[in-house]
């Protein structure tokens, strides 16, 4: 592990900062409403809750040093399908040449056929280099 993170400080060195894209994920479930609350002493607390009907949206967005990119909202949580079609359909289409795209260790991002597992082989279009940032 440690021999991991000195070699990615080290690469970090050569990397033109103008040609990073720093991948994340993040969400809202409707589940998160609160289980506890305050009231006077005494009376019930009462505050509207989804009850039967849990949502989840996901934004998935690309970050360069001069703002958002290849953003992307998913009505569920972030699963291997999701993030191929995710980088085949949103993310490649905006990366230029000399690109280095960085990414966290997520398990969606090492399903096969992503760029995350086995730097996406099989596929036919030439990838960008890729850093896993996850250690």
């Amino acid at each position: 592990m440690k021999g991991a993170r000195e070699a990615w400080f080290e690469r970090q060195l050569v990397f033109d900062p103008e040609k990073l894209v720093f991948i994340d994920e993040t969400g809202a479930t409707t589940k998160m409403a609160r289980l506890y609350g305050r009231a006077p002493r005494g009376e019930r607390c009462r505050a509207a809750v989804p009850h039967g009907h849990w949502k989840t949206t996901t934004l998935t967005a690309g970050l360069r040093i001069g703002g958002l990119a290849a953003p992307m909202i998913l009505d569920g949580p972030m699963d291997g399908a999701a993030f191929r079609a995710y980088v085949a359909q949103v993310l490649v289409p905006e990366l230029e040449s000399g690109d280095v795209v960085v990414m966290d260790n997520l398990p969606a991002h090492r399903v096969r056929g992503s760029p995350g597992s086995s730097r996406g082989r099989g596929r036919d279009t030439p990838l960008p280099p890729l850093v896993l940032a996850g250690f």
